[in-house]
């Protein structure tokens, strides 16, 4: 049996209330997260999918309701202690790399550490750039990679801290499928070698159907929460 790593009480967001502009982006949702488990968060775009994510990543406030990240309620953190929080235990892969152009790939990779004035675990360090593919390619700028290259970096610097959570929305958006289903298996296995929970936010069931879990979600609401058939 799996322990719960992340849930969630009545959380909600809602944009412009009060205004004819309102928009419930989340309604009020109760779901929890098992360490270990890589989940797929999926749906139509406008259904709440980003909206959850960023919210269980700390990256937005809610309107209402709370996240509990290993025991702590993020919103009842001070902001600097909530980014502190983030940049160790939460990692983060976007569809947009976001990779700094003036800095080499390792130095990308390292940015989270550099923060908090530590040195990477060179073993670790090693043994996820060359699990990536990436270990001859360190001393590369961002415009000298191909997309692929640059996302698998900008995975990299999400696991240098070894989250407990990594939250990837729409990773593989801008790669091509054969690259972006080696994303998906690579996360997937660094997921299960490290036990931590991923939660991808995805609209291509093929990806979903890779997940051990399978969060669907309709206008604000999670509408089913299902096994995955984790194929291979």
């Amino acid at each position: 049996m799996k322990s719960t790593i992340l849930y969630t009480k009545a959380l909600e967001k809602t944009y412009a209330p009060g205004t004819s502009l309102e928009t419930k982006a989340l309604k009020a949702t109760d779901v929890s997260f098992e360490q270990g488990r890589f989940y797929a968060i999926i749906g139509k775009s406008g259904s709440g999918k980003s909206t959850l994510l960023h919210l269980l990543g700390g990256l937005d406030r809610p309107t209402g309701g709370e996240v509990f990240l290993e025991g702590k309620s993020l919103f009842e953190l001070k902001e600097k202690e909530l980014a502190v929080l983030r940049r160790r235990r939460i990692g983060f892969v976007f569809q947009a790399y976001n990779l700094l152009g003036e800095h080499t790939a390792l130095e990308n990779i390292c940015m989270p550490l550099n923060l908090d004035r530590k040195e990477p675990d060179k073993d670790f360090f090693d043994s996820l750039t060359k699990s990536l593919g990436i270990d001859d390619k360190l001393k590369k700028y961002p415009d000298e990679l191909s997309g692929g290259e640059q996302q698998r970096v900008a995975i990299a610097r999400a696991m240098i801290t070894k989250p407990a959570i990594l939250l990837a929305d729409e990773p593989t958006g801008n790669l091509d499928p054969v690259t972006g289903a080696g994303v998906i298996e690579l996360l997937k296995r660094l997921a299960e070698e490290h036990d931590q929970t991923v939660l991808l936010v995805t609209h291509d069931m093929d990806i979903a159907k890779k997940a051990d879990v399978i969060v669907t979600m309709h206008d604000g609401n999670i509408v089913s929460i299902e096994e995955g058939s984790q194929e291979a």
